[in-house]
């Protein structure tokens, strides 16, 4: 069987390490991207390879608009196609709602300029790409701050709603050849939001999540990976949607009467 081609941004770790390890056992090679770990890009690309695929591990910053299309050539160039883009690189700055002050142009422009113009961008550059082919697929890594309003900071949260509305009105151009689609995380139990938060806040999120969840479980990064990449495989008349997998917090808590607490 001929194997897939997929890029995966921001695939050194977390998220996109998952995602990518998981489509190399699904019989894909990858192109590998990360703008600043290179060893955990490198340890990534090598599990990857002990999957039995091919990978490419590529510097670049989507933001950049010729790191974008440089991704998308090396991708052609080793392989001839690209069937599935995952957009996972993103950014935040993390700052209390309260500090209006905390957040300048510049922040904005920053967050921006990675979570929805690099992914206009990256979409932008493999489009031909998956026009010649035929046929493909592309998923964005979104958050359910998109929906919620409630993130690390005012910027992100924003961003990502944007990133949503991009999606639908992608979704209008690029088929019949190419779906489109988003997933909204809840929280993740991962590197860079533990890093963010700091090691004690970050306990006591993942505890007080827990008690709120309606399936009483936080993401690990392997449980976004799974809809990622079943965007990618399946759901082949599904487009311009946003799926939300946050073990039910959005939907919020039963009051004590509908609950049966007295």
């Amino acid at each position: 069987m001929e194997r897939k081609v997929a890029i995966i941004t921001g695939s050194a770790t977390g998220v996109g390490a998952a995602t990518a390890i998981l489509l190399a056992e699904k019989n894909c090679n990858v192109v590998i991207n990360y703008t600043k770990s290179e060893q955990e890009a490198k340890k990534t690309a090598k599990t990857i390879k002990q999957k039995g695929a091919e990978v490419i591990v590529c510097q670049g910053d989507v933001s950049n608009d010729d790191d974008c299309k440089k991704m998308a050539k090396a991708a052609v160039d080793a392989w001839g196609k690209i069937d599935y883009l995952v957009n996972n690189a993103g950014k935040t700055k993390f700052n209390p709602y309260p500090n209006l002050d905390g957040l300048s142009k510049d922040d904005f422009l920053d967050i921006y300029a990675v979570n929805v113009v690099g992914t206009y961008q990256m979409v932008r550059a493999v489009e031909p790409h998956m026009r010649k082919l035929g046929q493909g697929a592309i998923v964005n890594n979104s958050s359910i701050s998109g929906i919620t309003g409630i993130a690390s900071s005012i910027a992100y949260a924003a961003s990502k709603a944007a990133l949503n509305m991009m999606t639908k009105s992608l979704a209008h151009v690029l088929g019949p050849e190419i779906r489109i689609n988003s997933v909204a995380p809840g929280m993740i139990q991962t590197r860079w939001l533990k890093e963010g938060m700091g090691d004690e806040a970050y306990r006591k999120m993942l505890q007080q999540a827990k008690n709120q969840l309606p399936l009483q479980e936080v993401a690990t990064a392997e449980d976004i990976a799974e809809a990622l990449v079943w965007f990618l495989e399946g759901a082949k008349l599904v487009t311009g949607e946003t799926l939300i997998v946050d073990s039910g917090i959005h939907i919020g808590k039963l009051p004590s009467l509908s609950s049966g607490d007295q």
